[in-house]
């Protein structure tokens, strides 16, 4: 009964808080690839926004590189007030991108520092008095041009690859040992 209830409250809590591969699955399916840094860059969610039709992409980015993750570490510490405990652990960052219909320009609408079981360290909305919104030219070969490439079809993968923010873990590969 002991072992019942000790596993029934470890699958409670990963209902409840998610697990690590909750947060990892999410974005696999929409690889973009690492980066000049070394950082690991999935596409997240992407299309046009149903209520205004502007087109929209959510990325993330893994911290692969520590000394990356370091410095943000220090600026969430810094600049934000965040404990050492809470910055330390983080894991990736979210990015909400809009673009411009032509597909020539992005603004970033949000960003959000999580750690590994996707609970958010700190955030910034854009778009605000504080926080404008600023669009600029897409830099060829980043995070925004790669997720442009998907909304605006340009993609090979587009086609295929359909990225959602449903957090939900695939079924597990079961794997059974051979008969003697």
């Amino acid at each position: 009964m002991k072992k019942f209830v000790l596993c029934a409250l470890l699958v409670a809590m990963v209902v409840a808080f998610g697990s690590p591969v909750m947060a990892w699955d999410a974005a696999k399916d929409g690889d973009l690839k690492r980066d000049a840094n070394n950082m690991q860059w999935y596409l997240v969610s992407f299309g046009k926004d149903a209520t205004t039709g502007v087109p929209y992409a959510i990325t993330r980015k893994y911290y692969t590189n520590t000394t990356i993750k370091n410095e943000t570490i220090e600026l969430l510490m810094s600049k934000f007030g965040i404990s050492p405990e809470v910055a330390g652990s983080l894991y990736f960052t979210e990015y909400g991108y809009e673009y411009t219909e032509d597909g020539k320009q992005f603004a970033l609408t949000y960003l959000r520092h999580h750690d590994m079981l996707g609970h958010e360290i700190h955030g910034t909305v854009y778009g605000t008095d504080a926080n404008p919104k600023e669009f600029a030219a897409i830099p060829a070969g980043s995070a925004p041009a790669k997720a442009a490439a998907f909304i605006f079809g340009k993609s090979k993968a587009a086609t295929t690859t359909k990225a959602t923010t449903n957090n939900t873990v695939p079924a597990k590969r079961v794997v059974r040992a051979k008969k003697k």
